[in-house]
Parts: structure tokens; C-alpha cells; sequence
């Protein structure tokens, strides 16, 4: 990752970067501008207002770029707030086509209440690279920096093969799970194996990215948790280098029903691969303050960025 203070700090992107400097210049700027724009609504109480600030100058940012951009994963439509839309196009339409998973503000509620781990977040790719996941709100999720753990099996299993790799006791593996009754089970089978469990109630691409990094504090976020957060995950996930399986998890018969209605597969186990297809640069700003592990606390409008891979 490469820290920033600001739009002239950045890092200039790789020369076989998914996008070329001065686009991906444009990005982190867009990113930033969004974090920048929710932060006067910190505290508030009013997610609408913290959405609706970033969304806005996140659009405006967007909409000059030399770059044929689509949204394919976004966020907003389960808690319908204000957002940047499904198949929402962006830029002059004459650059690199680009695709891009986005949540103006990853943890709305958060920086609402005046709590850290808000963030803007924005993935880019080529175009189809990313999961094509419809109307899907809700994914189970696998994340760590450990390679072959498997998303059925039993989770004392990865906690197992996690303590092996690091060479420490169950006690010393350090999961997070969602706090929600939907991974009670999930929680409760990785205290009895003997981990420590970080329940947490919102922050799930925040601790994603302290999982997958190879001097992470976490060993392993686990549960089921918000579909286009998984997308954005995975992006970050594969350029850290890390591991992550996901399935979509229904949580409503008329959810199942929609994706049934767009053709979307129930059941079937997604690798990074298939998440996510291609070389991603990811993009983020602290809206409150953020941890993303070891040295990598961020203060609201700093930034980092993840490098191409």
C-alpha cells in the first residue's frame, strides 16, 4: 500500500498498471474528494446526508475523466440511500474502457454516529473483470492471508491450519466476525476452537484489509456480511496478495428470488479469480479514522493506495 496526505503525495502508478498515471491520479482524487465531502456530516446522525455529500462530489470527480467507465458493483440500494447506480456510466466515454466497484462511504452508520472505520473505497478494472453479482445484497466470506483455506468447512478447520502456518497456539489466531445472529454459529465455533473472535457490528472491508495483508493484525474474517462489500473486498484482497472465497447468501426469499429472475448462480464457491478477474487498483480515504493493521493508521482524508496486481 502507499500512503498519501493528499493529492500531490500519490504515488505515480506502475507502468503496467491497469490504468495510466494521471487516470489513476484522477481516481484517488475522486476518492478523496468523496471522503472529504462526507467528513463535515461525521457525527450527525444523519446517514442520508453522509451518502448523499459523498456520492455527489464522488460523481462530479468521476464525470471528467478521459475514460469509458461503467459501475458494476455499487452500494445503496439495500438501505436505499443515495448512491452511484448499477450500470451507471461515467467519463468522456472515449478513454479505456474500465469497470469499477465503489461505496462512496463504507461505513455510513459509522461515520454518522462520529465512530473511526469510515472510509471511501473505489476498485478499477478492465472491463468484465469483476463478479457479475446483480441484485445480490448479502455474501458469505472467507479472507485471510493463509492460502487454501475452504469457505464450507468447518471454521476450527482454518484456525487449525492458521495456527500451523504461524506456528502459535489457537489462541494466538485472531478471527473477526460480523456481530449478527446470522454468524452466532460461526462466532461461537471459533471461540470453542480456542481463537480469539473480534465481533464487530460494522468495518467489514476495514478488517478484510487487516486480514489480507501479510503483516496483518487479523488472521481471518469470516460470515456472512453485504455482497458489494465482498466484491470490493476481493479487489483488495488480490492486489495485497491475500486469500478470500465467497458465495452469495441469500437472507430473504424475495432476494433469492431476484437473483433466480437475473440468472444468478446460488451455491456455487468464488475464488479471486472469479471475483475478480484481472489486474484492480484500489483506492481509498479515511472518513473517520481507519486501522487497516500494523503502521497503518489513517486520519480522516488521508489515503491509501493499494498497488496494482
Amino acid at each position: 500500500m502507499t500512503q498519501d496526505a493528499g493529492p500531490a503525495d500519490v504515488d505515480r502508478a506502475a507502468p503496467d498498471a491497469v490504468i495510466d498515471p494521471a487516470l489513476a491520479d484522477g481516481f484517488a482524487a475522486a476518492v478523496r474528494a468523496a471522503a472529504l465531502a462526507a467528513v463535515p456530516f461525521v457525527g450527525s446522525g444523519d446517514r442520508d446526508a453522509v451518502d448523499g455529500a459523498a456520492v455527489a462530489a464522488m460523481r462530479s470527480a468521476l464525470a471528467g475523466l478521459a475514460i469509458d467507465g461503467r459501475v458494476v458493483v455499487g452500494e445503496g440500494e439495500k438501505d436505499e440511500a443515495p448512491m452511484l447506480h448499477l450500470g451507471e456510466r461515467f467519463g468522456s466515454g472515449d478513454g479505456p474502457a474500465v469497470d469499477v466497484a465503489v461505496d462512496p462511504v463504507d461505513g455510513t452508520s459509522l461515520a454518522a454516529a462520529g465512530s473511526p472505520g469510515a472510509m471511501a473505497i473505489l476498485a478499477v478494472a478492465p472491463r468484465g473483470a469483476f463478479l457479475d453479482i446483480g441484485p445480490a445484497h448479502y455474501m458469505a466470506k472467507l479472507v485471510s492471508r493463509v492460502p487454501g483455506l475452504e469457505i464450507d468447512a468447518p471454521v476450527r478447520e482454518a484456525i487449525v491450519r492458521i495456527a500451523e502456518v504461524r506456528g502459535v497456539p489457537a489462541g494466538d489466531v485472531r478471527v473477526a466476525v460480523q456481530d449478527r445472529p446470522r454468524n452466532a454459529p460461526v462466532a461461537d465455533a471459533a471461540e470453542a476452537a480456542g481463537a480469539h473472535v473480534e465481533r464487530f457490528v460494522h468495518g467489514d472491508v476495514e478488517r478484510c484489509l487487516r486480514a489480507a495483508r501479510p503483516d496483518g493484525d487479523l488472521d481471518l474474517v469470516v460470515g456472512v456480511g453485504g455482497a458489494p462489500e465482498g466484491v470490493l473486498t476481493a479487489a483488495a484482497v488480490r492486489a495485497l496478495g491475500g486469500w478470500m472465497q465467497a458465495r452469495l447468501a441469500p437472507q430473504s426469499a424475495g432476494e433469492s428470488d431476484r437473483l433466480a429472475a437475473a440468472g444468478i448462480p446460488l451455491g456455487r464457491v468464488s475464488g479471486l479469480e472469479d471475483l475478480c478477474g484481472d489486474r484492480v487498483a484500489v483506492f481509498l480515504t479515511a472518513v473517520t479514522p481507519c486501522d487497516l493493521g500494523p503502521g497503518s493508521r489513517l486520519d480522516p482524508g488521508q489515503s491509501w493506495r493499494v498497488p496494482t496486481r
